[in-house]
């Protein structure tokens, strides 16, 4: 059963008969439905009632009526008012545009607007590359989905799309001083998105794919590398290979594996999964080594001779799995020493995690449910992450999009290349110094990560000749 947690955070605004026990009173209710209070303010008092609002964390919208209701069914307690704390931190949107010039005068309106700005129309006209210098495209990212894939909620439209492009947004601001835009598409078509990319494109520095469903993900991102002379960066694959990469260098420095030795399960072959691989046998895993990968989607193990691939899973079964094995998840498991999930809840157990070799690592990513109950998973394997924050080792794409975005920016790329993510997940890696079974990847508020990662892009961006400087 998942734990409360602020994601199901609400206030409640109690009137309560003034005495010394109401707030205790109001904890025990709320403790005996399981929620847990977070703060308690007396926002009134009179001689005979009190006004509160008591906040909560929630298992979810359920448990957050069961407390509702538990605070109202205390004697003389009337329930005044609920308020969804989430809701209330998206009212009106998260992200807003602020100038970075005062206009105080005429002289200020004339050199930021009319008519001196005309002058810098022109040097970019007669030198596009200016456009980088003089404009917003230095420091620009669009965040651009068409709701297809949102979280692990499917295909909720461009518009239900957009709180996560915000907060995408935000995270750019806070980690990497990148300013980005939501830009969510109403249209599901590839090459409707592509153009639409495509003409948009001038006002950015670099383009963050989000939330696109698989396989259409993969060729939009490849045919706009094509055409354009930006990089973009799909982060549901590539900033998840990216964090996948660095949190498993440290594991196996915990348990004193080398990669190449390793049998790596991943289940999941959708965008994140794929690019795990393929990252994977770019910068760990050799194909052909004592070490193997197999992947596994909801048909079981994949292999050249399976039945009905695409083209992307033909592409997965050519790098992987070089002894042919088919089967269940339940079969790849056996003598594996790594399992990596990015796919759906309570895929397995402790019967299955007990196959594994000695000292396996899981990293169980499904979000909000994963592949294993992490519960049972830290009592069988030597180190265990999860996409969540109330586990250690959280593996969270905010440790690699911004600070690979800020790199990419102030090298003014044109591309972006194997070399720079594996740069940029060892840049990871790197933070932690001692790593150990609860401490394989350095917390997403750790300020070094982001100029870490950026300063590794920057040097790969050097070293490829695929920047403009």
């Amino acid at each position: 059963m998942p734990v409360p947690g602020p994601g199901y955070a609400i206030t409640t605004r109690v009137e309560v008969p003034a005495s010394a026990q109401a707030a205790g009173d109001l904890a025990v209710a709320v403790g005996r439905v399981g929620g847990v209070v977070t703060a308690f303010d007396v926002v009134e008092a009179q001689t005979s009632t009190l006004v509160v609002d008591i906040s909560c964390n929630a298992r979810d919208e359920t448990h957050a009526g069961e407390i509702t209701a538990a605070l109202e069914a205390l004697p003389g307690v009337s329930v005044r008012k609920v308020s969804d704390r989430t809701f209330l931190l998206h009212l009106g949107g998260k992200i807003e545009v602020t100038s970075k010039v005062s206009l105080r005068n005429r002289d200020d309106l004339s050199r930021a607007y009319t008519p001196g700005v005309a002058r810098v129309c022109q040097a970019i006209a007669a030198n596009p590359a200016d456009a980088r210098r003089l404009t917003i495209k230095r420091n620009t990212v669009a965040v651009v989905t068409d709701g297809s894939a949102v979280l692990g909620l499917g295909n909720l439209g461009a518009a239900a799309a957009m709180p996560v492009m915000e907060g995408k947004a935000a995270l750019f601001k806070r980690f990497a001083g990148v300013d980005a835009w939501p830009v969510c598409l109403d249209t599901q078509d590839t090459e409707e998105i592509i153009r639409t990319v495509q003409i948009l494109a001038p006002a950015y520095g670099g383009i963050n794919l989000e939330d696109i469903a698989a396989p259409r993900c993969f060729e939009i991102e490849a045919r706009l590398r094509e055409m354009l002379d930006i990089p973009v960066f799909h982060d549901d694959q590539h900033g998840t290979a990216v964090v996948v990469l660095g949190a498993l260098r440290n594991a196996l420095r915990v348990v004193g594996k080398e990669p190449s030795d390793c049998k790596i399960v991943v289940c999941g072959v959708g965008a994140a999964g794929s690019a795990i691989i393929r990252l994977l046998q770019s910068g760990l895993v050799k194909p052909g080594g004592p070490g193997d990968v197999l992947a596994v989607d909801i048909d079981g193990i994949v292999h050249a001779d399976r039945p009905g691939l695409d083209s992307n899973l033909r592409s997965i079964a050519a790098q992987t799995n070089a002894s042919g094995v088919t089967g269940t998840l339940a079969d790849a498991l056996v003598g594996a020493d790594v399992f990596i999930g990015v796919s759906a809840p309570d895929l397995f157990g402790a019967e299955e995690l007990a196959t594994m070799a000695d000292d396996a690592i899981v990293f169980a990513l499904a979000n909000p449910d994963p592949e294993i109950d992490p519960a049972v998973a830290l009592q069988h394997a030597a180190v265990v992450a999860t996409g969540r924050s109330d586990y250690p080792n959280q593996i969270n794409n905010v440790l690699a999009f911004p600070g690979v975005f800020r790199g990419l920016l102030d090298a003014q790329a044109r591309d972006i290349t194997d070399a720079m993510l594996l740069a940029a997940s060892a840049a990871i890696a790197d933070v932690v110094a001692e790593p150990n079974a609860s401490f394989i990847v350095p917390s997403v508020f750790d300020a070094s990560v982001a100029p870490a990662v950026a300063e590794a892009v920057r040097q790969a961006t050097a070293k490829k000749d695929v920047a403009t400087v």
